[in-house]
């Protein structure tokens, strides 16, 4: 078998590339213009596929901005979910709690460097249209989920605040790293994000662990 022949890509590896393509379109058409002002005409075009590949692919606008989601927030497009990456395997073997949340917070930085621009857009729409609204409460509610699964650690290892249970901290933690507060820090304050990230661990430690550093 030749050469070009064994390096030709598959079928599968076609599809992928094309539907990176078209979500790399999209997201940036979201922050270019907002999500209103922009059709799949104009994704398809800046893609450069047909828009009847676009339709194939997501079918309609709100799916194709929940992918882009989704991408911006893992950083690839992996069929990996988040809480299936490596770096949660990090944080199950870190015995120390503080550490545990320095982890998180890096992480969670990372994650909304990438994926605050759009939730930007989607939260400026919410308002006015349906779908937006929907995916804001679906974003919302993976948030949630995760943040019980950094309170289970810390209650695992003993460290939460007395009285305080683990969905109470979940909560807590929630409210204090979401993507508004990020945002209100790093646009409306101008913060760097790695201030965000030791100022959200300080915070986290003092709300949630037994003991803070001193």
């Amino acid at each position: 078998m030749s050469d070009s022949v064994k390096d030709k890509p598959s079928r599968a590896e076609k599809t992928r590339l094309t539907r990176r393509r078209i979500v790399a379109a999209a997201a940036d058409l979201f922050l270019d213009q907002g999500y209103g002002a922009t059709t799949l005409d104009q994704v398809a075009a800046r893609a450069g596929v047909a828009v009847q590949t676009v339709y194939f692919h997501f079918g309609n606008k709100a799916t194709l901005l929940k992918e882009a989601l989704d991408v911006a927030a893992v950083g690839d497009d992996a069929p990996v979910a988040l809480l299936d990456r490596p770096w949660l395997e990090e944080l199950t073997a870190e015995p120390d709690p503080v550490r545990v949340i320095e982890l998180w917070t890096n992480g969670g930085r990372e994650i909304l460097e990438r994926v605050a621009p759009l939730l930007a857009v989607v939260r400026g729409t919410v308002g006015t249209d349906p779908d937006l609204a929907a995916q804001w409460e679906v974003n919302e509610g993976q948030r949630r989920t995760a943040f019980r699964v950094l309170t289970d650690l810390l209650a695992d290892r003993g460290a939460l605040l007395p009285g305080l249970t683990v969905e109470g901290a979940a909560d807590l933690a929630f409210l204090i790293t979401s993507a508004e507060n990020y945002i209100v820090a790093t646009h409306t304050l101008g913060w760097a994000p790695e201030r965000w990230q030791r100022t959200t661990a300080t915070l986290l430690a003092q709300s949630l662990l037994r003991e803070t550093p001193g």
